[in-house]
C-alpha cells in the first residue's frame, strides 16, 4: 500500500487583452496507482511577472503571448490605474 502525491500544471489559459496567463496546478494523491483525491491551486501571471520558477511549458506560453506590444500596453494600463487611484 504505497501512497504517492503528484503535483502538475494541468491547465494553462490565456485571458484578456493583456494576455494574463492563468495556471491551474493539480495535486493528486494516489494509493497503489488509484486516485484518492485531487485538489487545485490557481494563480495568474501578468506581463512583466517573474516566470523563472514556473514550469517550462508555462514559461513557453508566456514568452509567446507576452509580445513587446502586450508588455507596453500592460505597463500603460497599470500607470493609468495608479494615476486614477492616486491623483496628483
Amino acid at each position: 500500500m504505497a501512497l504517492t502525491k503528484e503535483i502538475k500544471c494541468d491547465k494553462i489559459e490565456v485571458v484578456g487583452d493583456f494576455k494574463a496567463v492563468h495556471c491551474r496546478q493539480a495535486t493528486v494523491v494516489l494509493e497503489d496507482g488509484v486516485e484518492l483525491s485531487r485538489s487545485f491551486h490557481r494563480h495568474v501571471l501578468h506581463p512583466g511577472d517573474d516566470i523563472s520558477g514556473e514550469p517550462q511549458e508555462t514559461q513557453d506560453v508566456c514568452n509567446v503571448v507576452w509580445t513587446d506590444t502586450v508588455k507596453a500596453d500592460w505597463a500603460t494600463f497599470q500607470a493609468e490605474q495608479e494615476a486614477e487611484l492616486n491623483p496628483g
